[in-house]
């Protein structure tokens, strides 16, 4: 039987840990919180899915060693602020051919690394097989068993088909690609936008402005992606485009619903509170930044939502500035 140790029991790691346990893996999910694994051996549910029974086969531990011993894949489902403290947790219980799957999403704001480089930093294994899971996917539809598409992407791509087959379904479809830096990249980033949208929303504007930001967004995101080496047809993808567009219109979006909140007036970190789970766009914001100014790639929309969130700049005035912006040609995308 195929084994895999999950480090981190939020919503999506629980989600993909049913999904897994009913195609017939073997599932240990580990959590830092005690507390936590506590109440799903007692509730064997989880407390943002409270009407959702999890799969009986689903072992919980706080043994970090437990959760890594004997496993065919490793997989990081910890927010993106917590993955190299906790690459260090496991460090000395990892085999030299590991599989190690990150399906958290950011850039490490000192470094700039993607998560599987400051994993592959913190390990210091040059063994390790990492492979970046990512596309447009909400915890609260792949739960419930509803059709997802995902992208699995490792440089080896043998590795890459490993994971595919691992985490398919009859609902869920894996893809594979080369290109992990650049899936990454759009992983980081399009929360950004899903917070711009959001903010939109709050504001009360329609469709008309969803629409440009989620393309302009794409834009952004794309110059970025060029000038870090990564594959412009990327970005056209399930990682990318279809990334962005989910988390830039669902009501399952905890970034859409910050930025919302944001745009009602809410302070950042009371709109945080009021969402109550992690807003991985504002956690990104910092590095977005910064690389965009390490690699001279204008991104007004990321620089607009930073003022707001950051330099607490009034969400009408960061629309005035970017609708004021010296009138220039659009440029195609090249897909």
């Amino acid at each position: 039987m195929n084994k895999i140790g999950i480090l981190g029991a939020g919503t999506w790691g629980i989600a993909l840990a049913k999904m897994l346990c009913n195609t017939g893996k073997e599932v240990t999910v580990w959590s830092a919180l005690e507390d936590e694994i506590t109440f799903l051996k007692k509730e064997n549910r989880h407390p943002k899915f409270p009407h959702t029974d999890l799969p009986v086969g689903i072992r919980y531990t706080y043994s970090i060693e437990d959760v890594c011993r004997d496993k065919d894949i490793i997989m990081f489902a910890v927010s993106s602020v917590f993955v190299r403290q906790t690459a260090a947790k496991i460090k000395s219980f990892i085999k030299d051919d590991q599989i190690i799957v990150d399906v958290a999403k950011g850039i490490e704001p000192d470094t700039l690394m993607t998560l599987t480089e400051v994993i592959a930093d913190e390990l210091g294994n040059s063994g390790v097989r990492l492979v970046a899971l990512s596309g447009p996917t909400h915890a609260e539809e792949v739960i419930r068993d509803m059709p997802t598409t995902i992208v699995s992407a490792c440089e080896d791509m043998d590795t890459a088909a490993y994971v595919q087959r691992f985490f398919s379904s009859p609902f869920m479809r894996v893809y594979t690609n080369t290109d992990v830096r650049g899936i990454e990249i759009c992983g980081a980033m399009k929360n950004i936008i899903a917070l711009a949208t959001g903010i939109s929303s709050g504001l009360g504007y329609g469709d008309n402005a969803r629409a440009a930001l989620i393309t302009r967004g794409l834009a952004e995101l794309s110059r970025l992606g060029e000038k870090t080496g990564s594959s412009p047809h990327t970005f056209s993808g399930l990682a990318g485009m279809g990334d962005l567009i989910v988390t830039c219109t669902s009501m399952h979006s905890r970034n859409n619903r910050a930025g919302y909140l944001i745009g009602q007036g809410l302070k950042p970190d009371k709109a945080i509170k009021q969402v109550g789970m992690v807003v991985e766009g504002i956690n990104a914001l910092p590095a977005a930044v910064s690389l965009a100014e390490k690699y001279k790639v204008e991104m007004p929309i990321v620089f607009a939502v930073n003022d707001i969130v950051n330099h607490g700049m009034k969400p009408l005035d960061a629309v005035n500035a970017l609708l004021g912006r010296e009138l220039k040609n659009e440029v195609p995308l090249r897909f």
